[in-house]
């Protein structure tokens, strides 16, 4: 029997054996009994917290499944999860990223790996015959987040993972702002998929984590598995524990997300000023078909540009009550910041809104956003 994800997501463990317990216990010890011969309790690995914990393994075959991968590892970040990744590769290889894409990831790439000799090519992934240009023998990793944080823009994932396997390279997809529910990277043809649990999947603005998923149980699988192992930078038991929780919820989180800001994009795209709204699913996205098509349900996520400039953008997130000035997105508080004055390096436009929607009623976001523009 298939279970579509939404069941998928309440179901995601099993019956405790020892209780009955419906949801897992939690299990924080860091070390476990073992034969003398070093042969762990099943075959869970189940030794040494490092290796796996329970509540790991419960959060990292839910993810799996919810992503369609054989494999996924839950580490303590979204920039750990991509850091392991970009370790797992030899010096000498070439990746081609996104030009637009979380600046944490351009700051790896570019600070941390050039020096390594990982070459790192950017382009526009809107352009297929750019991403064709752009690849090479040594080309190893094809990296794009759809849709992108925070300039909403989106790329055609089967399209990329065509010419990523043309050229023998595997396609990473950033899926942080999507999730899950809106769509599957892996189905599309990408290889790997990263996603910041902090967002969306923890969902409570109370937990930091990552996540990789692999869709196949490779040699490269192997690598990324190794560094996790010994590399150490693996999920805690109670943000794994925490984390399992928000998924149960996800779905009907992701659709009230995604409902709301769908209300505050209709409102603020008629407003004088307000130059600009950066949402997928309003039609007035120039990518609004790829969104339909691509993503079976929006976010909360989108940016807005101001009539005026950096300081009237700054002024409109002070004059905000029920909008909270912070950082991240995907939790149940409305969230809002002026990205450019965060991001080192930034090529963020200076105008521009981050805004993220959460839960409340979007009757009071708009009452809020009118106050604030007025």
């Amino acid at each position: 029997m298939t279970l579509k994800p939404e069941t998928q997501a309440v179901h995601n463990t099993l019956v405790d054996p020892t209780t009955g317990a419906i949801v897992p216990p939690l299990v924080l010890t860091t070390t476990f009994e073992y034969e003398p011969t070093g042969e762990a309790h099943g075959a869970d690995e189940l030794i040494y917290t490092r290796n796996q914990n329970p509540n790991r393994l419960a959060l990292e075959q839910t993810m799996a499944k919810l992503e369609g991968g054989v494999t996924a590892h839950a580490v303590a970040s979204g920039s750990a999860a991509t850091m392991i990744v970009f370790q797992a590769l030899q010096p000498g290889d070439h990746i081609v990223s996104s030009s637009d894409l979380y600046f944490g990831i351009r700051v790896q790439l570019n600070e941390f790996f050039a020096p390594w000799g990982i070459d790192t090519t950017f382009v526009d992934m809107s352009d297929l015959e750019a991403v064709k240009s752009a690849m090479r023998p040594e080309t190893k990793l094809v990296i794009l987040e759809s849709p992108t944080n925070p300039m909403l823009r989106l790329a055609d994932i089967q399209a990329i993972a065509n010419i990523a396997h043309d050229h023998d390279a595997k396609l990473l997809v950033d899926s942080t702002v999507a999730t899950p529910i809106a769509q599957n990277p892996l189905q599309l043809g990408a290889d790997i998929v990263v996603i910041s649990l902090t967002k969306y999947i923890g969902g409570h603005h109370d937990i930091l984590g990552g996540m990789i998923i692999l869709k196949d149980d490779d040699d490269f699988a192997y690598r990324i598995a190794r560094l996790v192992k010994l590399g150490g930078a693996v999920l805690s038991p109670m943000n794994c524990w925490l984390t399992l929780r928000g998924i149960q919820t996800l779905s009907i989180r992701v659709r009230a997300h995604s409902e709301n800001a769908l209300k505050v994009a209709n409102f603020l795209a008629d407003h004088p000023k307000i130059e600009r709204v950066l949402y997928p699913h309003h039609p007035s996205h120039p990518q609004y078909e790829l969104a339909l098509r691509q993503m079976r349900v929006g976010s909360g996520l989108m940016s807005i540009q101001v009539v005026g400039g950096r300081s009237e953008a700054i002024a409109i997130a002070r004059k905000l009550k029920v909008f909270t000035s912070a950082t991240s997105f995907g939790g149940t508080h409305s969230l809002i910041e002026h990205r450019e004055s965060l991001e080192e390096n930034s090529t963020t436009p200076p105008n521009l809104l981050r805004v993220s929607i959460g839960l409340e009623n979007p009757d009071d976001l708009i009452a809020d956003l009118e106050q604030a523009l007025s």
